[in-house]
This record gives C-alpha cells, sequence and structure tokens, in this order.
C-alpha cells in the first residue's frame, strides 16, 4: 500500500477504535489517543501542556464537546504543521487569528 493510502487507513482506523457508537470522540478519549498514539516525547510534553485545553476547545467546531471525524482531522493537520513546522523551521501554526507558539514542537 502506498505511504498517502496507508497514513489515511491509519488516522481512519484509530479514530474508529477510540471513537464511541455515534461516531465521535469525547475529550478524554482524544486525549487517550495522543498519549498511546504518540511516542515522540517532545510532541507528548506539548500536548500536555495547558494551552492544549484551549487549542482543543477552538478544534470543537460545534462547541457540543466531542469531535467527530471532521475536527478530529483538523487535530491531526494541526500537529502536522507543527511537526512540518520542527523539521523544515518553515511556516507559521495558526489556530484562528491567533498564533499558538506553545504547541510548535521544537
Amino acid at each position: 500500500m502506498a505511504r498517502m493510502e496507508q497514513a489515511i487507513k491509519n488516522i481512519v482506523d484509530m479514530f474508529v477504535e477510540y471513537a464511541d457508537d455515534d461516531g465521535n470522540l469525547s475529550k478524554e478519549a482524544l486525549k487517550k489517543l495522543f498519549e498511546k498514539e504518540i511516542e515522540d516525547p517532545d510532541v507528548k510534553a506539548k500536548l500536555c501542556t495547558g494551552n492544549f485545553d484551549k487549542v482543543m476547545k477552538r478544534m470543537d467546531r460545534n462547541r457540543d464537546g466531542d469531535y467527530n471525524f471532521k475536527e478530529f482531522c483538523c487535530c491531526v493537520g494541526f500537529i502536522s504543521k507543527c511537526c512540518y513546522k520542527k523539521k523544515t523551521g518553515k511556516g507559521r501554526t495558526k489556530l484562528g487569528r491567533q498564533t499558538v507558539q506553545s504547541l510548535t514542537i521544537n
């Protein structure tokens, strides 16, 4: 399987594994997913900051306290941008109008 296909399959499989019967992740389930599925200590440390809660609240677009697949993909995309910035030193990580410095992986 091609790398992109494998990456997409892994994202879908992770979401399905941790989601409830309604197809949503609770905040607790999302934290558990990140704790288990992310091994890099730098990334984990950044995800455990107090600002993480603020970022996750903004990612919850429909403000229902849970994360549907679209919201989960936004979270994964945001973390991917942070990792890209770490690897290349390029780009700015933004969430809405506010730059999120604390989650940028150094």
